[in-house]
């Protein structure tokens, strides 16, 4: 019985060694260089090795028929390989291909300043909008000093590159916002609406931007909202200008923001002089709402919801206004603004990843009651939109998506107690391939058709970016396309057959970054094509009107044109000085256009030809306190002179302005809650800065349009209560 037993097992064993595979190689990289300790397996089963030091390795199994065999690498793309496994000694040759990460793949990057933490090329974090002396704690204001961005002190929004603050969009979530800056009054600038740290990411595309964006002839910034709220308990702050509260409460799945505030300017005003005759000084209040839930694991709904309503009034100089008796045309001015903003989104993945879907819907209701004088200026505007993108993820780090979006727009608008309303349907579709076609070199496709109503026209507009990675730190990139804007509402209250305006982007860029060091230079041609132009009516010889409150009134078509070319400079240094952080930035722009009720072209006057800006951070940690310093430079601009020949329009400059900025942040514990402590000093040096030069009615006074005030201060403080309340001091 022992030896029938013996025999058994023996047989046994021997038929299975028979049935044995060994299975030897080896294991490259594209290169043909070894990858040691490279992971070879027979899927679903134990049998494998590490290929050693020399890249072999060799191995047996007891499969049969057929198996797949996986090797896996770090850095390095899975490797898939069906085999039929006959017992036969098998030799094989595995060549790995690296896997595209941000450390080895190249980025397209031209016209887009990326600033988010999930890139490698961060550039301002929440923290920093924060702390820039200067910014105010505004995501605008930071941008402002960021390459390509000018600064134009009497106006509100964006201006970029030679562009008009109508040609730049603000977009959250990949949607528009309607009203992303607080209501424009005359010659002010206004802040934006939203708090930077509801932002996880924040990228300024100077041009050539996504065929994802449109109606943006200039410029699209892109904000991207937090995923999961990080703090829990209650926030209370005050300063000079507003209280505030925000209750904070987040769950393994879910996470909810809420704040209330409300402010009164008259303190402030009561110690820093105003250049304002404030009949009531500024007073609003508000509060928002942000809701986060993780349905699935890959899955994530986001809603946010704000109301704001702010009242004042003021004496402004009307130089449409301006007689014998009123000779800088003092006006009245009085304005209650409410504001309704919602937005909501939905992504998901699925397949592993490869299926991304994104969709988001958007409702935005804006109403000012306005007088000036005796006069109705009232405006109001609402925006509803639907947006969704579909991403499929293709082998190599390559991706497809396309997607669609609908937006619903009812304006209208008071001037001179005549009244104007219209309603508008845009429509767009468009499809974007990014394709990676080997470590070094990336190349992004993209074409965007869109449909307007209230014009009924369409266009098509193809984009186009590349970049090629020359060292293991340094890339070229290459952005160009079309871009097409509905033309100013304003112009089609009257005027329903214009077309689109248009511009054609071409932008070459260089960057290096290493060690916590970033150096980037990229220059830009714009042509403009298409613009709006106001062209007198018969038997009117009045001319260039400067007022810049006027209502246009006369013939307008589309053939306006100009061009804009320049280049930017920036360079940013994190490492040499321990806990120092600097980077300056420099702009030049070169532009002229014949568009608006120019009579030839010229700069426009909202263009500086240089900017300039330093800006400079120290954290010092023994008494917890970060400083800031910013100086920014900004080269004269354009101003009407009536009393210049025909032939010297918009010839004359206004003085240069220079603006130094001081900020300091504090952090402490009371009874263990954190508590943040600030102050900032604008214009440090009280200098007396002059954005342009307005002429009254009869073309015989000018005046001088500067700041609401020369120099300011501003302090604050903010206490977290609650033990999990915290600050990451890192990221002072």
């Amino acid at each position: 019985m022992q030896k029938l037993s013996f025999l058994i097992t023996f047989l046994t064993f021997t038929v299975c060694a028979s049935a044995q595979t060994t299975l030897q190689g080896r294991v490259l990289d594209g290169r043909g260089r070894a990858l040691p300790g490279a992971n070879v397996f027979i899927k679903g089963s134990y049998d494998g090795a590490n290929a050693d030091s020399s890249r072999a390795f060799r191995f047996q199994t007891t499969r049969r028929d057929t198996a797949t065999l996986l090797v896996t690498y770090v850095g390095f793309d899975n490797y898939a390989q069906k085999l039929t496994l006959t017992g036969a000694l098998m030799d094989l040759k595995i060549t790995m291909n690296e896997s595209a990460n941000e450390l080895n793949t190249v980025v397209i990057t031209a016209g887009a300043f990326e600033a988010s933490d999930s890139k490698r090329m961060t550039m301002l974090k929440a923290m920093d909008i924060v702390n820039i002396a200067g910014a105010a704690a505004d995501i605008t204001g930071a941008v402002n000093f960021m390459p390509g961005a000018q600064r134009v002190g009497e106006q509100a929004g964006l201006f970029v590159r030679g562009g008009s603050n109508l040609e730049a969009k603000v977009i959250i979530d990949g949607l528009i916002v309607q009203n992303p800056f607080f209501s424009s009054l005359p010659d002010m600038q206004q802040r934006g609406r939203f708090n930077p740290f509801q932002f996880k990411g924040t990228s300024f595309s100077t041009g050539g931007y996504s065929a994802q964006y449109g109606q943006a002839l200039s410029s699209v910034l892109l904000l991207n909202t937090t995923d999961k709220g990080s703090q829990d308990g209650v926030s209370l702050s005050l300063n000079l200008a507003s209280a505030g509260v925000t209750y904070d409460n987040a769950t393994e799945k879910s996470s909810i923001s809420a704040t209330a505030y409300y402010g009164d300017l008259r303190p402030l005003f009561a110690l820093v002089k105003q250049n304002v005759e404030w009949q009531k000084a500024p007073t609003y209040g508000g509060g928002s709402m942000t809701y986060r839930y993780q349905p699935t694991k890959n899955g994530m709904i986001k809603a946010y919801g704000m109301y704001s309503d702010s009242r004042l009034s003021m004496i402004f100089r009307d130089p449409g206004q301006a007689s014998q008796t009123n000779e800088l045309g003092r006006t009245l001015l009085t304005q209650n603004n409410r504001n309704v903003f919602i937005n909501s989104t939905y992504t998901d993945s699925w397949d592993e990843g490869k299926w991304n879907v994104n969709a988001g819907f958007s409702y935005s209701h804006d109403t000012d009651d306005m007088t000036m004088g005796q006069y109705d200026f009232s405006r109001q505007n609402r925006r509803a939109q639907v947006r969704a993108v579909l991403t499929r993820a293709l082998p190599g780090n390559s991706q497809l998506l396309f997607g669609t979006e609908f937006h619903s727009i009812s304006l209208g608008n008071s001037v001179f107690g005549n009244k104007y309303s219209l309603n508008d349907q845009f429509a767009a579709t468009f499809a974007e391939l990014q394709l990676y076609a080997s470590r070094k070199l990336a190349i992004q496709l993209g074409v965007r058709g869109e449909y307007t109503s209230i014009i009924n026209r369409f266009n098509v507009a193809p984009r186009l970016s590349m970049a090629y990675k020359t060292g293991s730190y340094s890339q070229v990139s290459l952005g160009a396309g079309q871009f097409y804007q509905t033309p100013d509402y304003n112009y089609l209250f009257r005027n329903q057959l214009l077309n689109y305006e248009r511009a054609d982007h071409l932008i070459l860029n260089y960057q290096v970054i290493k060690n916590k060091r970033t150096f980037r230079v990229e220059t830009f041609y714009k042509n403009y094509a298409q613009l709006v132009r106001e062209l007198p009516n018969p038997g009117d010889n009045s001319g260039f009107d400067a007022n810049p409150y006027r209502f246009p009134n006369g013939i307008t078509n589309n053939t306006g044109n100009g061009y804009a070319q320049g280049f930017d400079v920036f360079w940013r240094d994190e490492k040499s000085i321990k806990g120092f952080d600097y980077w300056v930035t420099y702009s030049y722009v070169d532009t002229e256009r014949l568009f608006r009720n120019y009579t030839m072209q010229a700069t426009p006057t909202f263009v500086s030809n240089h900017n300039l800006s330093l800006i400079t951070r120290r954290y010092i940690e023994k008494i917890r306190t970060n400083l800031s310093l910013t100086y920014a430079y900004t080269s004269g601009r354009p101003y009407y002179n009536p009393n210049r020949p025909e032939g010297q329009f918009l010839t004359d400059r206004t003085p240069e302005v220079h603006n130094i900025s001081l900020s300091a942040n504090y952090i402490t514990r009371f009874k263990g809650n954190f508590v943040v402590l600030y102050a900032s000093v604008d214009n440090l040096l009280n200098t007396r800065n002059v954005f342009t030069y307005r002429y009254t009615a009869d073309q015989k006074t000018r005046y001088a349009v500067g700041p609401t005030t020369y120099r300011s201060f501003f302090v604050g403080g903010l206490i977290m209560l609650g033990k999990k309340a915290k600050v990451d001091i890192n990221k002072l």
